[in-house]
């Protein structure tokens, strides 16, 4: 029952709801949602290896704050890879076969440096890393701390034998449902939604007592 009640960061009729069954005023109930999300505990990943890496790009703006600005255009896309200062920051997947955990990090853009900086706490000097034909992947490709195996999906690759990034794509369809009952999501707060994901999912399969124990040690 725990696991199934874990919807952090819920819609504004979950927060009247929640009130009205507890006899506390939305405030209240928001002020305490919002001191949970801050204690949340970002994973620090260890990562093993082999690891797939992809990222996915989410429509966030400047939600609950300059609410006296111009709305953001709602035009065609732009080309190129979306960023934060675009209102479409990325979002990182990274998928350890070797522990079998799952990370999911918000950035401010796609580049070499964050890819770097997200694949930098490793327990092996050289990395097995599986991608996709993104071009920001290709510098691992020469340096030596890095095996870098890559599918091309625009020439119709996906799988070559051990050589994909279905994990992570099958983590980026359950990250933008998280996202869309919010109708519309602040970049701002973006990291404590997707620890709230992270977290959701590490104790969905978990008895009562045992995801409520992982939710605890997770938050104090």
């Amino acid at each position: 029952m725990v696991s199934r009640r874990l919807h952090v960061y819920p819609a504004e009729h979950e927060y009247s709801a929640t009130r009205c069954r507890i006899a506390v005023s939305y405030k209240t109930v928001y002020r305490r949602v919002q001191r949970f999300l801050r204690a949340l505990d970002a994973p620090r990943p260890q990562l093993e290896g082999p690891v797939e890496i992809d990222e996915l790009y989410v429509n966030a703006g400047k939600k609950g704050r300059e609410r006296d600005g111009w709305s953001r255009s709602r035009g065609l896309s732009t080309r190129g890879c979306g960023t934060y200062y675009e209102d479409k920051p990325p979002v990182f997947i990274l998928a350890d076969r070797g522990t079998g955990e799952t990370y999911v990090h918000p950035a401010k853009a796609a580049g070499e440096s964050t890819i770097r900086l997200l694949l930098d706490d490793r327990k092996e000097e050289s990395l097995t890393v599986y991608t996709d034909g993104f071009r920001a992947h290709e510098p691992l490709d020469e340096d030596d701390a890095f095996d870098r195996q890559y599918v091309v999906h625009g020439e119709g690759e996906y799988a070559d034998g051990d050589v994909h990034v279905n994990t992570c794509e099958s983590h980026a369809s359950p990250a933008r449902r998280w996202f869309s009952p919010h109708r519309g999501v602040s970049k701002d707060k973006l990291t404590p939604y997707l620890r709230a994901l992270q977290l959701r999912k590490r104790v969905r399969r978990k008895p009562g007592d045992e995801a409520l124990k992982t939710i605890l040690e997770t938050a104090l």
